[in-house]
């Protein structure tokens, strides 16, 4: 629940978050913005800053060394920019501040890690320590061998594991619904990913339910729960330093590594910026594509 202190403001941040709705932004993202704009307008009340339009860089300054303060991480103090740059962009563009502050709030330094990429002898252990859980072994072969986000794996019904018949032969693939601002999107699923989902539906509690993964209750299941039983296969598997975006990371690429073309990774993972996938190739640079094994052929 929002707790603005300042009713001026609180009306500021209701405004932004319906305008961040109505352009379809996901709403995780806009839990997000919602969250980090609580905090800053909180900070301005408590420093008693009683209008937006009042506010200047040397507020923002003190906000973001307030964050550094109290132990915020660089890569945290910089989304929570973001975030700030974004919420005064739209006042400005409302008319509702003439001058935008946030333009001269700089982020913090911080490295940048490059994504984290499985080997093959780390995403084999993964699958062997989950092959007993029929459940979790299509989960991590669904997302180790489509390269689809967690929340759409979350997201996906039982109609849209489909087919359609190319050149006289039937090819499966995972319906990816439009949400947010991420349009739909088909994604093939290899003999490997398929015969893993079958393996599931055999399994699966008779229910109504259309999310294809879900408890024992036949409720659907979440991120959160798909996350950590991922997270306890990772520890079982002796991986360190591992999440589930890796099994994304290893996707992209492998695949690229394998001489896939960069549009064709970038629609199949749903990047929306070309340059966005661009960067995994940095990871295979110094690598041979004809030497690497392409998870299509697992």
């Amino acid at each position: 629940m929002i707790k603005v202190k300042n009713q001026n403001f609180a009306q500021y941040h209701d405004d932004f978050i319906n305008d961040l709705r109505s352009k379809g932004r996901a709403e995780s993202t806009v839990i997000a913005y919602s969250k980090d704009i609580e905090q800053l307008l909180n900070f301005f009340s408590d420093r008693g800053i009683l209008k937006v339009q009042d506010t200047t860089i040397e507020d923002l300054e003190a906000y973001k060394k307030h964050l550094q303060d109290n132990n915020y991480t660089p890569k945290s103090v910089s989304r929570k920019i973001n975030s700030t740059r974004t919420f005064y962009k739209y006042l400005t563009s409302t008319g509702k501040l003439s001058d935008n502050p946030s333009d001269k709030l700089a982020h913090p330094k911080f490295e940048t890690k490059p994504p984290r990429v499985l080997s093959e002898m780390e995403y084999r252990a993964l699958r062997d320590v989950s092959r007993s859980d029929t459940r979790l072994y299509s989960i991590i072969e669904i997302l180790l061998q489509t390269g689809i986000r967690i929340g759409e794996l979350a997201s996906l019904t039982t109609d849209d594991v489909r087919t359609q018949d190319v050149d006289g032969k039937k090819l499966y693939y995972l319906y990816i619904a439009e949400y947010g601002s991420h349009d739909s999107r088909k994604v093939p699923l290899n003999k490997s990913a398929k015969k893993a989902v079958d393996d599931y539906l055999e399994i699966r509690p008779d229910t109504d339910e259309e999310t294809l993964f879900i408890t024992k209750n036949g409720r659907p299941l979440l991120v959160r729960n798909i996350r950590t039983t991922i997270d306890k296969a990772f520890e079982r598997a002796g991986i360190k330093n591992a999440k589930v975006n890796d099994l994304r990371n290893t996707f992209i690429a492998h695949h690229l590594a394998n001489g896939v073309s960069l549009v064709t990774v970038s629609k199949l993972v749903g990047h929306k910026r070309l340059s966005t996938t661009e960067k995994y190739l940095n990871l295979i640079d110094n690598k041979k594509p004809e030497t690497e094994k392409s998870l299509k052929e697992l």
